[in-house]
């Protein structure tokens, strides 16, 4: 308990110094006070029932803000005038999941506060929550508004595909304002949720880094190609697969992970210092300040985005 006390007073300081004028740490104490608690208990409810959901909210907390900012475009359902938004992107489909908790979210914000709070900010109070029910980490800052633009190839272009390199991985995380190390504490995500294995069956046969041991399993799990209609998931994290822990960078160090970008962490001696860091422990605390660093993505304003009556589609 002490060290999740100590977690939340480090979140809470980190976003208040990070919020650049526009998002603010308890921005609905005033315009709607249940916001924060009513969302946390549909997530909370959601994550006990299936852990995975969590993962999946933190993933989409992620691929959200790659693309257009945190803006909760990611969200929208194709429609006759945009039938391709990001959630079609390749990236996001049909992996994303957690839809349906966010729409749950928003629909009991609804109820409380009508037209107040933003499913960009549904989002981001959904990750952390998510994140605290696998762990413990709080409180995200406030204000943003939801965007009206969403396209599917916009996934391709923005968000880093597990086949990366170290050079290819820091200049996609420079190009959205973070640093390498953001791109090291972020990649801790990893030690939940699953993956297709078209991510990743390129590495199951030699030559490749894999640990020989997790590459016979998974080769018993995964087909030799992969195609739309048979590509099985597995975990991503062997040993921890439903909490959210520093198990990740063990796992890079044992070379038991999935993919090229997390086997990347080791071919630079400043992250490979980084990974073995936080495999010896302390990682809790320099997510929850990646996770707001990642929040402030291009924030959309008044000015160009919108309080959506729905997360699913534009007013």
């Amino acid at each position: 308990m002490a060290a999740r006390v100590a977690i939340w007073v480090a979140c809470v300081l980190v976003m208040v110094a990070t919020c650049q004028g526009r998002l603010r740490v308890g921005y609905y104490h005033r315009k709607c006070p249940p916001a924060e608690y009513v969302v946390r208990d549909v997530v909370g409810k959601a994550v006990r029932q299936n852990p995975g959901v969590g993962a999946g909210i933190v993933r989409m907390f992620f691929h959200d803000c790659f693309v257009q900012g945190c803006d909760a475009s990611v969200l929208l359902d194709p429609t006759p005038a945009n039938p391709q938004p990001e959630k079609l992107g390749p990236p996001n489909f049909p992996s994303l999941r957690g839809f349906e908790v966010i729409d749950a979210a928003k629909s009991a914000v609804e109820k409380v506060c009508p037209g107040v709070v933003s499913c960009a900010d549904i989002i981001a109070f959904a990750a952390r929550d998510a994140s605290f029910f696998l762990s413990g980490h709080r409180r995200p800052p406030g204000g943003g508004s939801a965007g009206r633009v969403s396209l599917a190839n916009e996934t391709l272009a923005f968000l880093p595909p597990p086949f990366f390199n170290l050079t290819q991985l820091v200049g996609s995380f420079q190009a959205k304002g973070l640093d390498v190390d953001d791109l090291v504490v972020l990649s801790g995500a990893h030690t939940i949720g699953r993956s297709h294995c078209s991510s990743f069956t390129d590495r199951l046969s030699p030559p490749s880094d894999m640990n020989p041991a997790l590459a016979t399993v998974l080769r018993a799990k995964c087909p030799a190609n992969p195609n739309f209609t048979n590509d099985p998931t597995v975990v991503q994290d062997v040993v921890t697969p439903d909490a959210m822990d520093n198990q990740y960078y063990k796992n890079v160090l044992a070379k038991n992970v999935l993919f090229d970008s997390d086997a990347a962490l080791l071919s630079s001696p400043p992250t490979a210092a980084k990974v073995a860091a936080f495999a010896r422990g302390k990682w809790e605390r320099s997510f929850a300040r990646a996770m707001v660093k990642l929040g402030g993505i291009e924030v959309k304003t008044a000015a160009n985005g919108e309080i959506r009556r729905m997360c699913r589609i534009v007013n």
